[in-house]
């Protein structure tokens, strides 16, 4: 099983510790593209394939995701039949 794999299965479980660098592997394994919301746009990351888009939060300082920001990740790639 692949790194990518095991991350992939990890996010599946909806773990408490999902760490932000985990969902940005994930996602740029799967095509994304990362953008920059905007000049201030903070720690607010926009991730793109095609029209689709997928909006996540940088937490700091952890990096830790809360637990209702990894299931929608969940559910968006469900929904965009990624995973």
């Amino acid at each position: 099983m692949s790194k990518i794999e095991k991350l992939i299965e990890r996010l599946l479980s909806v773990p408490s510790d999902f760490h932000f660098n985990e969902a940005r592997t994930i996602l740029l394994h799967l095509g994304f593209i990362e953008c920059n919301k905007g000049r201030t746009s903070g720690s607010r990351k926009m991730f793109s394939i095609g029209n689709e888009k997928i909006l996540l939060r940088k937490p700091h300082p952890s990096g830790v995701m809360k637990q209702y920001a990894v299931r929608q990740m969940v559910n968006d790639l469900k929904r965009l039949k990624l995973i």
